[in-house]
């Protein structure tokens, strides 16, 4: 009997605050937080949808924000779900300290149990300390070259974050990840179509007005683009909505 109880025991797995629910109703959470992100129409809506749901999946996450950390150091802060979590990613730029600039490159995460306790990142830690943050979660997103995509979760409290912790986080940026990556995808799909649409506007005008042909207009829009060292999109945006013209070559 003990060992069937200690069997039904070790399937469950807990939500926020320490409440233990079985490992289907977790697969359930995840696979709703995987809808609800598909859902999202852009990119930067996305991001907040996955700091927002993270904050609600995770045991002990208080507060949570999505960095990227583009060629090891430098830390921009993508979406968070209030001021604390920006605080502190910024504290990781300006000490060149901390858990998503030194550890994720070589494991999935990092946790500090007790901030005032950790001695990895002396000068971030204290500056951590003094925003209000007892503990700390980061989880990697992705690794693309030298760039990377973490969670950082945070709690006012010591010993928020445990193993069960880093479970179901590991678990959700899995999720996250694949949802950002769609929504990414979706979107240079999008601008390229609308950069298509916007080169055919431009093309248009020029055909018209100077009776050229198709490649003969893209020509033209290149040119004025290299000799002004514009970006052609720029170019054609000038053509399309305000009606000057590049110089005719």
């Amino acid at each position: 009997m003990v060992g069937g109880e200690r069997g039904r025991a070790d399937e469950r797995e807990p939500t926020q605050g320490g409440h233990e629910v079985p490992g289907d109703e977790l697969a359930t959470l995840l696979s709703d937080v995987a809808q609800s992100l598909q859902q999202e129409l852009d990119v930067q809506d996305t991001l907040q949808a996955i700091v927002d749901a993270a904050a609600e999946a995770v045991p002990g996450a208080q507060h949570v924000s999505l960095s990227v950390v583009i060629g090891r150091r430098e830390v921009q802060t993508r979406a968070s779900t209030d001021e604390l979590p920006e605080a502190v990613d910024q504290a990781q730029y300006e000490t060149e300290q901390g858990p998503c600039l030194d550890t994720l490159y070589e494991q999935r995460t990092a946790r500090i149990p007790n901030m005032a306790a950790e001695e990895r990142w002396p000068a971030f830690t204290a500056r951590a300390q003094n925003l209000g943050v007892g503990s700390m979660l980061a989880v990697q997103l992705f690794v693309q070259g030298e760039d990377l995509g973490a969670l950082n979760l945070f709690n006012a409290e010591p010993e928020a974050f445990d193993e069960e912790s880093e479970h179901v986080a590991l678990l959700f940026a899995s999720h996250a990840a694949i949802a950002m990556a769609d929504a990414q995808q979706q979107d240079h799909l999008r601008q390229a179509i609308e950069f298509r649409d916007l080169i055919g506007q431009a093309k248009g005008i020029l055909m018209e007005r100077y009776k050229l042909t198709a490649d003969q207009s893209f020509q033209v829009l290149t040119r004025a683009s290299n000799r002004g060292n514009r970006k052609l999109r720029d170019v054609a945006v000038e053509l399309a909505e305000q009606g000057t013209v590049p110089e005719l070559p």
